[in-house]
């Protein structure tokens, strides 16, 4: 790792630039439009969170005491219930579920926990969230986009990853990967002895596909051997400024997680706790959520086709996978002058570069008025 003249360690210096300030010229020219911004760059919850999460916190706001890192036992049963009864996970204890600080945390912070380094490969999509080349960055670990399996194959050889990251619905195209394909990967990261982490933070958000859990049965058989998900309630129950997630699976792994964890202070505090268990016992708030977003998108999706965009994946997640068949940042730009903010697909990766990503995260009236925009343009 790079060292200043005192010969401190600066991990700055292994990170990119943060992507988002490279849009700022793009952010005031679509924030110049008269009928102001419509920002669909970023995946930020417009929607209120819910009063069973609000009045759970309210009612354990006397939180004088620290809070356990495992998490409580009724967050612990919560979790575990959900995972039985949503994504139909089979043996799992409490043993196996733990609690983060959101699950960007987890993510930028996995391979530290796992203790990878500089001798490790790490295994992404091609086209991923950034965060996952993050927490490859920072413990120094080789990191290798993928495509599909059988290209995987052929760049390692005999090369044996530390670890691999799914991520369906994915985050940004939208692609769902099915049972069959999820199996494959499992097997994969068994043969090579890599931890398999899969992302399903966008598991709720399945509109042309059903989305799966690594956790299912017909995808890890009849155990969960090397294997994490991930889950975020920052989606699902417009929950992002609680900072509320958690990880399930493998208990050998999750156990040397807690362990680490407790030593690191990372603990979820106690309300949100509270508040994580309440929301997860119901499944009404999420039903009425999705409903919001399809009906965003189903105004959205055609005002893009319409003006020019082809739509690829996007058959679930948050977002709108689209191309002009030109540079990214042209294609920002193009929007920008629409008063559209979008997010160009280099953020990421290079397999993004023709891409923008196009959230739902808006309220109806600037999805509307985006479409609208749109429309006129044509």
């Amino acid at each position: 790792m790079p060292t200043g003249r005192t010969g401190r360690r600066r991990v700055a210096d292994v990170l990119p630039d943060f992507p988002w300030d490279t849009i700022a010229g793009a952010r005031a020219t679509a924030a110049a439009h008269p009928d102001g911004i419509c920002d669909l760059s970023v995946g930020t919850p417009v929607d209120p969170t819910p009063e069973l999460a609000r009045r759970a916190l309210a009612d354990a706001a006397d939180a004088h005491g620290y809070p356990t890192t495992m998490g409580t036992a009724a967050l612990r049963d919560a979790i575990v219930d959900q995972m039985t009864r949503r994504w139909g996970a089979v043996g799992l204890g409490r043993e196996g579920v733990l609690p983060v600080i959101g699950t960007k945390e987890l993510v930028a912070w996995l391979p530290t926990q796992l203790g990878l380094g500089p001798d490790d490969t790490i295994v992404v999509p091609a086209v991923a969230y950034p965060t996952y080349a993050v927490g490859a960055r920072l413990v120094g670990a080789r990191m290798v986009p993928a495509t599909d399996l059988d290209s995987l194959r052929a760049t390692l050889g005999d090369v044996r990853p530390a670890l691999i990251w799914l991520n369906s619905p994915s985050n940004p195209t939208g692609e769902i990967l099915d049972a069959a394909a999820m199996r494959g990967w499992v097997g994969y990261a068994r043969e090579t002895g890599a931890v398999l982490a899969s992302d399903e933070c966008y598991g709720e958000f399945g509109w042309d596909a059903e989305p799966w859990s690594v956790l299912h049965p017909e995808v890890c058989g009849d155990d969960h051997a090397g294997l994490l998900a991930c889950h975020s309630l920052s989606k699902r129950s417009n929950l992002a400024g609680y900072r509320a997630g958690f990880v399930a699976g493998d208990a050998g792994i999750v156990q040397d997680l807690l362990e680490l964890r407790k030593h690191t202070g990372m603990m979820m505090p106690g309300p949100v706790q509270a508040a994580m268990a309440a929301l997860l016992g119901d499944d009404a708030h999420v039903a009425a959520q999705r409903e919001r977003y399809l009906a965003r998108r189903a105004v959205l999706r055609p005002a893009l086709e319409a003006a020019g965009y082809r739509i690829d994946h996007s058959e679930g997640s948050l977002y709108l996978w689209a191309t002009r068949g030109e540079d990214s940042r042209t294609t920002l730009d193009r929007l920008a002058a629409l008063g559209i903010l979008a997010a160009p697909g280099d953020f990421y990766g290079t397999a993004g570069t023709q891409h923008v990503r196009i959230a739902l995260t808006a309220t109806d009236e600037r999805i509307a008025a985006a479409a609208a925009r749109l429309t006129a343009a044509v």
